[in-house]
């Protein structure tokens, strides 16, 4: 049971990556795997419920990364670094946008329930990054920069996906992280 619920959400996190919420349904997804469409509302009674569901794995497992990424860190300069380096292995591992960019783009028609935890997620983003910006800046100043940077960070995911482009994505960040932290 948990292996079928775990390609359902496969299946589901690549769909939705690749063609947005509203460009996934349950058929499909039954058709992906070569199972009735029953049996996908059997694990998800919703649309709404999957949606939950893949954002709140793709947070634990996106902040899982992350936290191991910058256990080692040495100050600001490699926290953002790792923090980066999340982002950028998203990118790379499917060559798609970041799960809670593309459901934040469609964020008017979502659930409300999964337009919370869309925002959620992002705001974790914020909240992490701020904690981890240099401490002689206001809380104010490493709110408005962490909101930038995730902003930014999402902005060249999908402008790299489309473009096939995945240097850019460095060469941008390599950037960023050098103005960021010149201030």
């Amino acid at each position: 049971m948990a292996e079928t619920i775990d390609l359902l959400m496969d299946a589901a996190e690549i769909g939705i990556r690749q063609k947005g919420y509203n460009g996934v349904s349950f058929r499909e997804l039954a058709d992906d795997l070569g199972i009735k469409s029953a049996s996908v509302h059997y694990y998800f009674r919703k649309k709404e419920d999957l949606g939950l569901a893949l954002m709140r794995r793709y947070s634990d497992r996106f902040f899982s990364a992350l936290n191991e990424r910058a256990e080692g860190a040495n100050g600001p300069a490699e926290t953002l670094e790792a923090f980066c380096a999340t982002y950028r292995e998203a990118l790379v591992s499917s060559d798609a946008i970041c799960l809670g960019g593309m459901l934040g783009a469609e964020s008017c028609s979502l659930p409300e329930a999964v337009g919370r935890e869309v925002a959620a997620f992002f705001q974790a983003n914020i909240d992490w990054l701020k904690d981890e910006l240099p401490a002689d800046w206001s809380v104010e100043e490493r709110k408005a920069r962490a909101g930038q940077i995730v902003a930014t960070l999402q902005g060249l995911m999908m402008v790299s996906a489309s473009l096939k482009d995945q240097e850019l994505f460095d060469r941008s960040v390599a950037k960023l992280c050098a103005d960021v932290l010149a201030d």
